[in-house]
Protein backbone atom coordinates (compact mmCIF):
# COMPACT_ATOMS: atom_id res chain seq x y z
CA UNK A 1 0.00 0.00 0.00
CA UNK A 2 1.26 3.67 -0.29
CA UNK A 3 1.03 4.25 3.27
CA UNK A 4 3.75 5.83 5.92
CA UNK A 5 3.10 6.22 9.36
CA UNK A 6 5.50 5.72 12.87
CA UNK A 7 4.67 1.59 12.84
CA UNK A 8 6.90 -0.73 11.04
CA UNK A 9 4.59 -3.52 11.34
CA UNK A 10 0.92 -3.87 10.37
CA UNK A 11 -0.12 -2.81 14.20
CA UNK A 12 -3.90 -1.48 13.33
CA UNK A 13 -5.56 -2.71 10.41
CA UNK A 14 -8.11 -0.77 10.49
CA UNK A 15 -6.34 2.29 9.41
CA UNK A 16 -4.37 0.89 6.96
CA UNK A 17 -7.10 -1.77 5.19
CA UNK A 18 -8.60 1.37 2.98
CA UNK A 19 -5.32 1.86 1.44
CA UNK A 20 -4.43 -1.66 0.75
CA UNK A 21 -7.69 -2.30 -0.70
CA UNK A 22 -6.88 0.86 -3.07
CA UNK A 23 -3.36 -0.30 -3.66
CA UNK A 24 -5.23 -3.44 -4.63
CA UNK A 25 -7.74 -2.22 -6.97
CA UNK A 26 -5.21 0.62 -8.67
CA UNK A 27 -1.72 -2.47 -9.77
CA UNK A 28 -2.86 -5.91 -8.87
CA UNK A 29 -6.48 -6.36 -10.09
CA UNK A 30 -5.66 -6.22 -13.65
CA UNK A 31 -3.34 -9.15 -13.10
CA UNK A 32 -6.02 -10.84 -11.03
CA UNK A 33 -4.98 -14.55 -12.11
CA UNK A 34 -1.09 -13.82 -11.82
CA UNK A 35 -2.04 -12.97 -8.08
CA UNK A 36 -3.93 -16.46 -7.93
CA UNK A 37 -1.01 -18.12 -9.41
CA UNK A 38 1.21 -16.30 -6.91
CA UNK A 39 -0.51 -17.07 -3.73
CA UNK A 40 -0.84 -20.55 -4.82
CA UNK A 41 2.81 -21.35 -4.75
CA UNK A 42 3.00 -19.57 -1.83
CA UNK A 43 1.07 -22.07 -0.24
CA UNK A 44 4.31 -24.58 -1.05
CA UNK A 45 6.46 -22.92 1.22
CA UNK A 46 6.87 -23.38 4.59
CA UNK A 47 4.85 -21.26 7.28
CA UNK A 48 5.39 -17.40 6.75
CA UNK A 49 5.74 -15.36 9.06
CA UNK A 50 6.62 -11.89 7.76
CA UNK A 51 6.00 -10.32 4.35
CA UNK A 52 8.57 -7.68 3.59
CA UNK A 53 6.35 -5.32 1.08
CA UNK A 54 8.12 -2.56 -0.86
CA UNK A 55 4.90 -0.16 0.41
CA UNK A 56 3.93 0.35 3.56
CA UNK A 57 3.89 -1.47 6.33
CA UNK A 58 5.56 -5.05 7.21
CA UNK A 59 3.32 -7.19 6.91
CA UNK A 60 3.79 -9.99 10.19
CA UNK A 61 1.04 -9.57 12.70
CA UNK A 62 -2.14 -10.52 9.80
CA UNK A 63 -0.41 -12.26 7.62
CA UNK A 64 -3.69 -14.79 7.21
CA UNK A 65 -5.74 -12.44 6.42
CA UNK A 66 -4.05 -9.83 4.14
CA UNK A 67 -3.66 -12.68 1.79
CA UNK A 68 -6.66 -13.54 2.31
CA UNK A 69 -8.14 -10.47 1.38
CA UNK A 70 -5.57 -10.43 -2.10
CA UNK A 71 -7.65 -14.12 -2.84
CA UNK A 72 -10.46 -13.10 -2.18
CA UNK A 73 -10.84 -10.27 -3.93
CA UNK A 74 -8.58 -12.29 -6.71
CA UNK A 75 -11.27 -14.44 -7.23
CA UNK A 76 -13.87 -11.93 -7.54
CA UNK A 77 -11.90 -10.60 -10.01
CA UNK A 78 -11.93 -13.48 -12.61
CA UNK A 79 -14.89 -13.91 -12.16
CA UNK A 80 -16.22 -10.73 -13.97
CA UNK A 81 -13.58 -10.43 -16.21
CA UNK A 82 -12.62 -11.63 -19.47
CA UNK A 83 -8.87 -13.04 -20.20
CA UNK A 84 -6.37 -14.13 -22.51
CA UNK A 85 -3.29 -16.03 -22.15
CA UNK A 86 -0.99 -15.11 -24.55
CA UNK A 87 2.11 -17.53 -24.75
CA UNK A 88 5.19 -16.39 -26.66
CA UNK A 89 8.96 -17.45 -26.03
CA UNK A 90 11.54 -14.73 -25.56
CA UNK A 91 14.55 -13.74 -27.67
CA UNK A 92 13.20 -15.81 -30.91
CA UNK A 93 12.06 -13.81 -33.77
CA UNK A 94 9.70 -11.36 -34.04
CA UNK A 95 7.66 -13.11 -31.54
CA UNK A 96 7.72 -10.54 -29.14
CA UNK A 97 6.63 -8.25 -31.00
CA UNK A 98 4.11 -9.60 -33.00
CA UNK A 99 2.50 -10.47 -29.47
CA UNK A 100 2.68 -6.99 -28.66
CA UNK A 101 0.71 -6.13 -31.84
CA UNK A 102 -2.31 -8.76 -30.87
CA UNK A 103 -2.18 -7.52 -27.38
CA UNK A 104 -2.89 -4.30 -28.58
CA UNK A 105 -5.62 -5.88 -30.63
CA UNK A 106 -7.59 -7.54 -27.95
CA UNK A 107 -6.96 -4.43 -25.28
CA UNK A 108 -9.27 -2.74 -27.53
CA UNK A 109 -12.24 -4.86 -26.76
CA UNK A 110 -11.45 -4.58 -22.71
CA UNK A 111 -10.17 -8.26 -22.74
CA UNK A 112 -7.51 -8.61 -20.16
CA UNK A 113 -4.08 -10.14 -21.72
CA UNK A 114 -1.47 -12.06 -19.84
CA UNK A 115 1.79 -12.70 -21.33
CA UNK A 116 3.49 -16.02 -20.42
CA UNK A 117 7.20 -16.89 -21.85
CA UNK A 118 7.70 -19.95 -22.86
CA UNK A 119 11.30 -19.99 -21.69
CA UNK A 120 10.51 -19.59 -18.20
CA UNK A 121 7.10 -21.29 -17.57
CA UNK A 122 6.60 -23.97 -15.10
CA UNK A 123 4.00 -26.79 -16.45
CA UNK A 124 1.82 -25.78 -13.62
CA UNK A 125 1.92 -22.44 -14.17
CA UNK A 126 0.96 -23.14 -18.19
CA UNK A 127 -1.55 -25.17 -16.98
CA UNK A 128 -3.39 -22.79 -14.17
CA UNK A 129 -3.34 -19.86 -17.11
CA UNK A 130 -4.79 -22.19 -19.81
CA UNK A 131 -7.30 -23.41 -17.46
CA UNK A 132 -8.33 -20.00 -16.38
CA UNK A 133 -8.01 -18.17 -19.62
CA UNK A 134 -11.28 -17.49 -22.23
CA UNK A 135 -9.09 -17.37 -24.63
CA UNK A 136 -5.40 -18.89 -26.00
CA UNK A 137 -2.84 -17.14 -27.95
CA UNK A 138 0.51 -19.21 -29.12
CA UNK A 139 3.32 -18.01 -30.60
CA UNK A 140 4.89 -21.09 -32.18
CA UNK A 141 8.34 -21.25 -31.04
CA UNK A 142 11.42 -23.19 -32.59
CA UNK A 143 11.06 -27.01 -33.03
CA UNK A 144 14.68 -27.43 -32.48
CA UNK A 145 17.35 -26.51 -30.30
CA UNK A 146 17.67 -26.41 -26.14
CA UNK A 147 13.91 -25.12 -25.84
CA UNK A 148 12.87 -27.95 -28.24
CA UNK A 149 11.37 -30.51 -25.89
CA UNK A 150 10.13 -28.07 -23.10
CA UNK A 151 7.91 -26.03 -25.56
CA UNK A 152 6.53 -29.55 -26.90
CA UNK A 153 5.76 -30.35 -23.39
CA UNK A 154 3.97 -27.08 -22.67
CA UNK A 155 2.49 -27.47 -25.61
CA UNK A 156 0.70 -30.52 -25.16
CA UNK A 157 -0.42 -29.11 -21.58
CA UNK A 158 -2.19 -26.31 -23.44
CA UNK A 159 -4.04 -27.97 -25.54
CA UNK A 160 -4.95 -31.04 -23.37
CA UNK A 161 -5.85 -28.07 -21.10
CA UNK A 162 -8.25 -26.06 -23.24
CA UNK A 163 -11.77 -27.02 -23.89
CA UNK A 164 -14.35 -26.09 -26.49
CA UNK A 165 -15.37 -22.64 -24.56
CA UNK A 166 -12.24 -20.99 -25.47
CA UNK A 167 -10.59 -19.77 -28.45
CA UNK A 168 -7.70 -20.48 -29.42
CA UNK A 169 -5.31 -18.87 -32.37
CA UNK A 170 -1.76 -19.36 -33.43
CA UNK A 171 1.01 -17.27 -35.17
CA UNK A 172 4.93 -17.92 -36.18
CA UNK A 173 7.33 -16.06 -34.64
CA UNK A 174 9.74 -16.30 -37.21
CA UNK A 175 8.50 -18.97 -39.94
CA UNK A 176 11.58 -21.37 -41.03
CA UNK A 177 12.09 -23.29 -37.88
CA UNK A 178 9.03 -22.78 -36.19
CA UNK A 179 6.69 -25.26 -34.77
CA UNK A 180 4.37 -26.36 -37.37
CA UNK A 181 1.03 -24.38 -37.32
CA UNK A 182 -0.99 -26.96 -39.89
CA UNK A 183 -0.07 -29.87 -37.11
CA UNK A 184 -0.96 -27.92 -34.05
CA UNK A 185 -4.18 -26.55 -35.94
CA UNK A 186 -5.44 -30.00 -37.04
CA UNK A 187 -5.43 -30.85 -33.24
CA UNK A 188 -7.41 -28.01 -32.21
CA UNK A 189 -9.87 -28.55 -34.78
CA UNK A 190 -10.06 -32.18 -33.63
CA UNK A 191 -11.00 -30.89 -30.22
CA UNK A 192 -13.42 -29.01 -31.08
CA UNK A 193 -12.16 -25.87 -30.23
CA UNK A 194 -12.95 -22.19 -31.55
CA UNK A 195 -9.86 -21.01 -33.42
CA UNK A 196 -9.53 -17.60 -33.19
CA UNK A 197 -8.68 -15.99 -35.69
CA UNK A 198 -7.01 -18.07 -39.29
CA UNK A 199 -2.97 -18.54 -38.63
CA UNK A 200 -0.55 -15.67 -38.58
CA UNK A 201 2.13 -16.93 -41.29
CA UNK A 202 5.34 -15.34 -41.54
CA UNK A 203 7.07 -15.71 -44.50
CA UNK A 204 9.64 -13.16 -44.35
CA UNK A 205 11.10 -9.54 -42.49
CA UNK A 206 7.43 -8.20 -40.91
CA UNK A 207 6.15 -4.95 -42.16
CA UNK A 208 3.52 -2.35 -41.03
CA UNK A 209 0.78 -4.78 -42.86
CA UNK A 210 2.03 -7.86 -41.18
CA UNK A 211 1.74 -5.89 -37.29
CA UNK A 212 -1.78 -4.30 -38.42
CA UNK A 213 -2.61 -7.81 -39.58
CA UNK A 214 -1.96 -9.28 -35.59
CA UNK A 215 -3.86 -6.27 -34.19
CA UNK A 216 -7.11 -6.64 -36.39
CA UNK A 217 -6.72 -10.67 -35.21
CA UNK A 218 -6.22 -9.61 -31.76
CA UNK A 219 -9.24 -7.12 -32.00
CA UNK A 220 -11.42 -10.07 -33.63
CA UNK A 221 -11.14 -12.64 -30.94
CA UNK A 222 -11.73 -9.66 -28.31
CA UNK A 223 -14.80 -9.22 -29.78
CA UNK A 224 -15.62 -13.07 -29.85
CA UNK A 225 -14.89 -13.26 -26.31
CA UNK A 226 -17.23 -10.36 -25.50
CA UNK A 227 -20.03 -10.77 -28.15
CA UNK A 228 -22.45 -12.08 -25.57
CA UNK A 229 -21.89 -8.80 -23.01
CA UNK A 230 -22.60 -6.86 -25.82
CA UNK A 231 -25.78 -8.15 -26.92
CA UNK A 232 -26.93 -8.16 -22.55
CA UNK A 233 -26.17 -4.57 -22.58
CA UNK A 234 -27.90 -3.67 -25.48
CA UNK A 235 -30.96 -5.81 -23.94
CA UNK A 236 -30.49 -3.83 -20.76
CA UNK A 237 -30.95 -0.19 -22.30
CA UNK A 238 -35.14 1.06 -20.72
CA UNK A 239 -36.65 0.30 -24.22
CA UNK A 240 -38.44 4.05 -24.06
CA UNK A 241 -34.55 5.77 -23.19
CA UNK A 242 -33.54 3.27 -26.54
CA UNK A 243 -36.20 4.66 -28.60
CA UNK A 244 -35.67 7.97 -27.32
CA UNK A 245 -31.73 8.01 -28.29
CA UNK A 246 -32.16 6.47 -31.81
CA UNK A 247 -33.94 9.67 -33.37
CA UNK A 248 -30.61 11.18 -32.61
CA UNK A 249 -29.95 11.26 -36.26
CA UNK A 250 -26.44 12.05 -38.34
CA UNK A 251 -25.33 11.94 -41.62
CA UNK A 252 -23.47 9.13 -43.17
CA UNK A 253 -19.76 9.30 -43.92
CA UNK A 254 -16.65 7.05 -44.49
CA UNK A 255 -13.39 7.33 -43.01
CA UNK A 256 -10.21 6.82 -44.72
CA UNK A 257 -6.78 6.98 -43.66
CA UNK A 258 -3.11 5.28 -44.52
CA UNK A 259 -0.19 5.27 -43.10
CA UNK A 260 3.21 3.67 -44.37
CA UNK A 261 1.58 0.32 -46.29
CA UNK A 262 -1.31 0.12 -43.45
CA UNK A 263 -4.86 1.47 -44.37
CA UNK A 264 -8.14 1.33 -43.34
CA UNK A 265 -11.61 2.79 -42.91
CA UNK A 266 -14.73 2.96 -41.61
CA UNK A 267 -18.51 4.09 -41.80
CA UNK A 268 -19.23 6.71 -39.16
CA UNK A 269 -22.20 8.68 -38.81
CA UNK A 270 -21.03 10.07 -35.01
CA UNK A 271 -19.26 13.52 -37.51
CA UNK A 272 -19.72 16.90 -36.33
CA UNK A 273 -18.31 20.12 -37.17
CA UNK A 274 -16.55 21.63 -33.37
CA UNK A 275 -14.93 24.92 -33.98
CA UNK A 276 -14.67 27.39 -36.64
CA UNK A 277 -11.22 29.06 -35.98
CA UNK A 278 -9.97 26.64 -36.59
CA UNK A 279 -11.89 24.88 -39.04
CA UNK A 280 -12.40 21.63 -36.48
CA UNK A 281 -15.11 18.65 -36.46
CA UNK A 282 -15.62 15.73 -34.11
CA UNK A 283 -16.03 11.93 -34.75
CA UNK A 284 -16.99 9.40 -32.48
CA UNK A 285 -14.55 5.95 -32.75
CA UNK A 286 -15.08 2.63 -31.38
CA UNK A 287 -12.10 1.86 -29.14
CA UNK A 288 -12.37 -1.66 -31.12
CA UNK A 289 -12.36 -0.31 -34.49
CA UNK A 290 -9.01 -0.94 -36.83
CA UNK A 291 -9.16 2.21 -38.24
CA UNK A 292 -8.55 4.23 -34.51
CA UNK A 293 -4.55 2.83 -34.73
CA UNK A 294 -4.34 5.23 -37.66
CA UNK A 295 -6.61 8.32 -35.77
CA UNK A 296 -4.24 9.31 -32.96
CA UNK A 297 -2.63 12.81 -32.56
CA UNK A 298 -1.02 14.10 -35.44
CA UNK A 299 -2.35 11.22 -37.89
CA UNK A 300 -4.20 12.09 -40.96
CA UNK A 301 -7.42 11.28 -42.37
CA UNK A 302 -9.96 11.73 -45.12
CA UNK A 303 -13.77 12.10 -44.48
CA UNK A 304 -15.54 11.34 -47.05
CA UNK A 305 -19.56 12.59 -47.20
CA UNK A 306 -21.68 9.94 -48.69
CA UNK A 307 -24.57 11.45 -51.06
CA UNK A 308 -28.31 11.44 -50.26
CA UNK A 309 -29.75 8.33 -52.34
CA UNK A 310 -26.58 7.61 -53.98
CA UNK A 311 -24.55 5.88 -50.83
CA UNK A 312 -26.06 2.43 -50.90
CA UNK A 313 -23.19 0.54 -52.72
CA UNK A 314 -20.10 2.42 -50.43
CA UNK A 315 -22.55 1.65 -47.56
CA UNK A 316 -22.93 -1.78 -47.76
CA UNK A 317 -19.48 -2.75 -48.80
CA UNK A 318 -18.01 -0.69 -45.94
CA UNK A 319 -20.69 -1.95 -43.25
CA UNK A 320 -19.62 -5.30 -43.99
CA UNK A 321 -16.91 -7.03 -41.65
CA UNK A 322 -13.61 -7.87 -42.99
CA UNK A 323 -11.03 -10.54 -41.99
CA UNK A 324 -7.91 -9.21 -40.26
CA UNK A 325 -5.44 -7.76 -43.05
CA UNK A 326 -8.07 -7.60 -45.61
CA UNK A 327 -8.21 -4.66 -48.26
CA UNK A 328 -11.06 -2.98 -47.94
CA UNK A 329 -10.76 -0.86 -51.06
CA UNK A 330 -11.09 -3.79 -52.97
CA UNK A 331 -13.38 -3.11 -56.28
CA UNK A 332 -13.70 0.41 -55.00
CA UNK A 333 -13.00 3.48 -56.85
CA UNK A 334 -10.44 6.15 -54.99
CA UNK A 335 -8.12 9.04 -55.84
CA UNK A 336 -4.80 10.31 -53.23
CA UNK A 337 -5.60 13.23 -51.19
CA UNK A 338 -2.46 15.43 -50.52
CA UNK A 339 -2.32 14.16 -47.07
CA UNK A 340 -1.40 10.39 -48.30
CA UNK A 341 -5.09 9.16 -47.72
CA UNK A 342 -7.75 7.37 -49.68
CA UNK A 343 -10.56 9.61 -51.76
CA UNK A 344 -13.73 7.77 -52.40
CA UNK A 345 -14.22 9.12 -55.95
CA UNK A 346 -18.02 8.12 -55.75
CA UNK A 347 -18.35 10.43 -52.43
CA UNK A 348 -20.27 13.96 -52.34
CA UNK A 349 -17.92 15.70 -50.61
CA UNK A 350 -14.47 15.27 -48.93
CA UNK A 351 -12.31 17.05 -46.40
CA UNK A 352 -8.86 16.29 -45.36
CA UNK A 353 -8.20 16.04 -41.48
CA UNK A 354 -5.34 15.97 -38.97
CA UNK A 355 -6.59 14.63 -35.35
CA UNK A 356 -4.91 17.56 -32.87
CA UNK A 357 -6.70 15.91 -29.68
CA UNK A 358 -8.47 12.57 -28.58
CA UNK A 359 -10.92 12.23 -25.65
CA UNK A 360 -11.60 8.76 -24.13
CA UNK A 361 -15.05 8.47 -23.77
CA UNK A 362 -16.31 4.84 -22.08
CA UNK A 363 -15.98 2.41 -25.43
CA UNK A 364 -15.13 5.34 -27.71
CA UNK A 365 -12.16 7.63 -28.69
CA UNK A 366 -13.92 11.42 -29.20
CA UNK A 367 -11.63 12.67 -32.15
CA UNK A 368 -11.22 16.33 -32.25
CA UNK A 369 -8.76 17.43 -35.84
CA UNK A 370 -8.75 20.29 -38.00
CA UNK A 371 -9.81 20.54 -41.81
CA UNK A 372 -6.96 21.76 -44.29
CA UNK A 373 -8.52 21.00 -47.33
CA UNK A 374 -11.90 19.78 -48.82
CA UNK A 375 -14.13 19.65 -52.17
CA UNK A 376 -17.58 19.02 -53.23
CA UNK A 377 -18.22 17.23 -56.40
CA UNK A 378 -22.17 18.30 -56.93
CA UNK A 379 -23.31 21.51 -55.56
CA UNK A 380 -26.92 20.61 -55.80
CA UNK A 381 -27.10 17.62 -53.87
CA UNK A 382 -27.69 16.85 -50.19
CA UNK A 383 -26.05 14.92 -47.69
CA UNK A 384 -27.18 11.42 -47.10
CA UNK A 385 -28.58 10.73 -43.62
CA UNK A 386 -28.65 8.21 -41.11
CA UNK A 387 -31.73 7.58 -39.09
CA UNK A 388 -31.94 4.93 -36.48
CA UNK A 389 -35.23 3.56 -34.41
CA UNK A 390 -33.05 2.79 -31.33
CA UNK A 391 -29.91 4.06 -29.42
CA UNK A 392 -28.35 0.78 -28.13
CA UNK A 393 -26.03 0.16 -31.17
CA UNK A 394 -25.30 1.43 -34.69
Amino acid sequence: MHFCDDQLFDEDLALIGPDYKIYYDCLMGPNARSVLSAIKRMGDLPGIETIATGHGPLIRNHVAELVGRYQTWSQDQVKIATNVALFYTSGYGEGEKLGEAIQRGIAKTGVIVEAIDLRFAEPVEVREYTSMANGIVIAMPPQSGELGSQVGTLLSTIIATAGPKQAVGMYESAGGDDEPVDTLRSRIQSLGITEAFVPIRITGEPTEATYQLCEESGTDLGQWLTRDKAVKQMKALDNDLDKALGRLSGGLYIITAQKGDVKSAMLASWVSQASVKPLGLTIAVAKDRAIESLMKVGDRFVLNILEEGNYQTLMKHFLKRFAPGADRFADIETEVAVNGSPILTDALAYLECEVVTRMECSDHWLVYAIVDLGRVSNLDALTAVHHRKVGNHY
